[in-house]
């Protein structure tokens, strides 16, 4: 058996997926019904919506006879979707039998004896393959061009669905994390931090004279700026840190397996990188300025000892920036 390669983009992968917050979650109908429709159309007797975590295969919607026993996870190097969210092709095994990869698979010596899968990979709309939908079967079939289009659209419709919780947790202006999904995916982090025993920093963010570019330059330029400043902290931290805007303009960063030394350096280098590169208010006209960025900033590193929660962790980065602010 041949366990799944990782995606290049793993981590971010994960942080996407946790940044849905749908982990877990009920059954919902509009996954269900996805799942239903994908059984009816191939005349297959399972059709699963998973999404794949980092050590785990999660089932948001499952579609098969009543006799079938759905486990509601699986662990992930045993799975065939595993395979399919590291390509971007469909994934299809006609007889799972006859594939070296899966030959010996428990879930095809056993239950469910698998032979056939075909499986589509979702993303988050950002480029990352965040699950799948699935069609199992326990005899080995073909799987023609035209089956395949038919689950493009079916994974197209998951994906609608998913952007519309992903909406819930973005910020429109910047497109990066709300307060929402933020507070969902740094506490997943956190405990994932706390469970693999390594470092993990805050660093609260909060733009210097915001009121005064709104005033001067108008709110059009002030929502410029806070999508620049967006841009800048995406392009100067680390594509595995969770970057989110809480409100106004005030941001916030959370780097795992990271201590506050190394915390300290990227804010700096961010800091570094707003006053290399300013910005030009009115552009097109006479009066045009030119104007530079700059943050206070608090930088908290995660002890379980004092900080119980992710709030916990919030309000001392934000008590260290108002600090930082008087100073």
């Amino acid at each position: 058996m041949k366990a799944p390669d990782l995606p290049d983009n793993e981590e971010a992968r994960l942080l996407a997926l946790r940044q849905l917050n749908i982990l877990d979650t009920p059954a919902e109908e509009r996954f269900d019904r996805l799942a239903r429709m994908a059984r009816r159309l191939f005349g297959a007797p399972i059709a699963l919506v998973t999404l794949i975590d980092r050590d785990r295969q999660w089932f948001k919607a499952s579609s098969a006879p009543d006799e079938y026993e759905n486990p509601g996870q699986v662990p992930r190097e045993i799975t065939f979707c595993g395979h399919a969210i590291a390509q971007e092709e469909i994934l299809v095994i006609p007889d799972a039998l006859a594939d070296w990869r899966f030959v010996d698979n428990p879930m095809v010596a056993g239950p469910p004896n698998i032979r056939f899968y075909a499986g589509c990979s979702v993303t988050d709309g950002n480029n990352h393959n965040v699950g799948t939908i699935c069609i199992l079967d326990q005899t080995p079939r073909d799987f023609s061009s035209e089956d395949m289009e038919i689950l493009r659209d079916l994974g197209a419709m998951v994906e609608r669905e998913l952007a519309a919780i992903h909406l819930a947790t973005v910020d429109d202006l910047t497109g990066i994390a709300n307060r929402r999904g933020f507070m969902a995916m740094a506490t997943h982090a956190l405990q994932l931090c706390q469970r693999q025993k390594v470092p993990a920093s805050l660093a609260f963010l909060d733009l210097n004279k915001f009121k005064y570019i709104n005033d001067t330059f108008g709110h059009a330029e002030g929502d410029n700026a806070l999508k620049f400043f967006a841009g800048q902290m995406r392009q100067h931290y680390r594509e595995a840190d969770l970057c989110a805007r809480l409100g106004g303009d005030e941001f916030v960063v959370l780097l795992t397996n990271t201590d506050i030394g190394l915390a300290n350096a990227l804010t700096k280098r961010l800091a570094d990188a707003l006053q290399a590169c300013p910005l030009q208010a009115n552009p097109a006209s006479a009066d045009a300025v030119s104007y530079n960025l700059s943050f206070c900033h608090g930088v908290v590193e995660y002890d379980a000892k004092r900080h119980a929660s992710i709030d916990d962790l919030l309000a001392e980065g934000d008590r260290l920036m108002y600090h930082d602010k008087k100073r």
